[in-house]
């Protein structure tokens, strides 16, 4: 089946969680503030956020993850807390995907004030949960920087298994050294 023929939900909800596709404009505003209060965590590990975008190149991020899910190219899902004020705590995806296996990877990122409240996990957990059993996906995978043991205990938790690392696989986010991957996965 052609992948843009399935019918993918707009959002996913947990216990204590709503996943929305990025769909509304203006959303920018509140995914960068986000990013700004947890910039120097974000730039430790992630090369996109090496300088703080600015709320129109967030708005347009948005945007181009909204065209992604609807080609059916990636599922970027923004993160909210259940509750009257709908707090936005991260994002979450299912991305480089292989419609031909079918398998992708899985990418997360969490404001850091709300991180340790096991929001991530729940939400991983959730996006996995869909990517195997409603997309039928016969591989997940979870790649992170090997030093990166806070992105690491969430794949481990989940019962993901450890694969094994790839020494000097990648450069560092800042781009000035060689660093290990870690991978993780679960199949179908």
């Amino acid at each position: 089946m052609n992948p843009l023929l399935l019918d993918i939900p707009l959002q996913l909800e947990t216990e204590r969680l709503i996943l929305r596709a990025p769909l509304l404009t203006g959303e920018g505003e509140i995914v960068h503030q986000a990013i700004r209060y947890s910039f120097s965590e974000l730039k430790e590990w992630l090369s996109l956020f090496q300088q703080l975008p600015t709320v129109e190149e967030t708005e347009i991020m948005l945007r181009n993850a909204h065209i992604n899910f609807l080609k059916r190219e990636s599922f970027r899902f923004l993160i909210f807390v259940k509750g009257g004020g709908k707090e936005f705590i991260g994002t979450t995806s299912l991305h480089g995907i292989d419609w031909n296996i079918p398998k992708c990877e899985m990418g997360y990122w969490i404001n850091t004030k709300y991180s340790g409240n096991g929001y991530m996990t729940e939400a991983v957990k959730e996006l996995a949960n869909f990517g195997l059993s409603h997309l039928e996906f016969k591989r997940i995978e979870i790649r992170c920087e090997s030093t990166n043991f806070k992105s690491r205990f969430i794949p481990e938790k989940l019962g993901f298994i450890f694969e094994g690392t790839l020494r000097n696989e990648d450069l560092s986010a800042d781009g000035s050294k060689l660093t290990d991957t870690c991978i993780y996965s679960k199949i179908n």
